[in-house]
């Protein structure tokens, strides 16, 4: 039996041992589980649980996420982005699926003054109180649509159709296409949209195939991306056929099945991984990222999503690193200031998409390191030159 005379001087023994703080690092992740983009928002969520496998604390400090589904509704991203800050004091916003989401997230978060890394492509928010606060890891849709722009002017096309989403998305995709294509000499000739909820595209792919272009490009992403690749299929359509970094996904690949066959997307390195020099940065991580993914979820990756909010969990770890070495404590104002000022001056984060460099000028942080072309063919992608 242990005596009083034991206690106590347990007691005095550990009141003699400095006591330090230990409190966790909040991350406030919004996606979307259900609805019709949980085709991207359950990879991303799958993404998220790899990085916190790969990295789970920072300078002693662990690392807790605290996961909202957003169901696919903007204003629902917008609520679940309030809720964690104003709830559980989160040091930073992680999401969310779909674009019109992520805009509406980044704006209750400049609002907030909290950051954020956005992992779909948003158009740029207004910076808010002492700069910029939102962070995005996907490619910028300038820089991926040019790649397909340079393929098209190689093989000597000079009209091309749009079909795509009718929302951020699908206006970031068209507005890329029509800046790039005019430079290149290259017209484009129709502008068909169709919405993700839509079980039909019919009459969209019917008046761009009446244009008679040399190509057409999608502007859809996941399982409502298939809808106009299936339709021009059914319908002889044996031109060139050009996709997006959205296509890239198993749940689109089952749709679309044998009609996916051919279309050339740009994507980021870790879709082609095995296929990249040993050289390049980026293999490694990428082929850590499926070791991490498949240690977290218990099968191997089968899609882009999932990779690009992983690299915003190294973003955001990198970052991490940085603003507890200033002594700032997590959940106070201040760590919120000093994580916000390392995601913007965050330099070579190689992820597995492209490698992050971020300055208050550039919330995209990669170059042509992160875009690759790819050929679907039954069901893999085949790396182009």
């Amino acid at each position: 039996m242990i005596s009083m005379k034991t206690l106590l001087a347990s007691a005095a023994l550990l009141l003699a041992v400095p006591q330090v703080g230990q409190a966790d690092i909040l991350v406030g992740f919004v996606t979307g589980l259900s609805g019709p983009v949980s085709s991207i928002g359950i990879p991303n969520a799958k993404g998220i649980a790899a990085g916190e496998a790969y990295v789970g604390e920072v300078g002693g400090e662990k690392l807790r996420v605290i996961q909202l589904d957003d169901g696919s509704d903007p204003t629902a991203s917008a609520r679940n982005a309030r809720k964690p800050v104003e709830q559980e004091k989160v040091d930073i916003l992680i999401g969310t699926s779909g674009a019109p989401q992520t805009l509406a997230m980044a704006t209750a978060a400049v609002e907030m003054k909290i950051p954020m890394i956005a992992v779909s492509p948003i158009a740029p928010v207004p910076p808010g109180d002492g700069g910029p606060w939102v962070v995005q890891t996907p490619q910028p849709t300038p820089l991926l649509v040019q790649g397909i722009v340079d393929h098209m002017k190689a093989r000597g096309l000079k009209t091309v159709a749009f079909i795509g989403f009718s929302d951020a998305f699908g206006d970031l995709m068209y507005d890329s296409l029509s800046l790039s294509a005019k430079a290149a000499d290259i017209k484009v000739i129709a502008n068909e949209r169709y919405a993700r909820s839509d079980s039909s595209v019919t009459a969209q792919v019917l008046r761009a195939l009446a244009a008679r272009p040399d190509a057409i490009m999608l502007g859809g992403t996941g399982t409502p991306g298939a809808l106009p690749v299936i339709a021009l299929s059914e319908r002889g359509y044996k031109g060139p056929l050009y996709g997006n970094h959205g296509l890239i996904s198993a749940d689109f690949l089952r749709l679309a099945g044998k009609a996916a066959n051919g279309i050339i997307c740009p994507t980021g390195p870790v879709t082609a991984a095995e296929q990249l020099p040993a050289s390049n940065p980026i293999q490694k991580v990428a082929l850590a990222f499926r070791t991490a993914f498949e240690k977290a979820n218990g099968e191997a990756p089968t899609d882009s999503f999932s990779s690009y909010s992983f690299d915003g969990w190294l973003v955001f770890t990198d970052a991490a690193k940085r603003a507890t070495a200033t002594g700032a404590k997590p959940g106070s104002p201040e760590f919120r200031t000093a994580l916000r000022e390392a995601l913007f001056t965050t330099k070579e984060v190689v992820g597995t998409q492209g490698v992050y460099t971020y300055t208050p000028a550039d919330r995209h942080g990669v170059d042509d390191r992160s875009r690759i072309l790819v050929q679907i063919e039954d069901g893999k992608y085949k790396l182009l030159p």
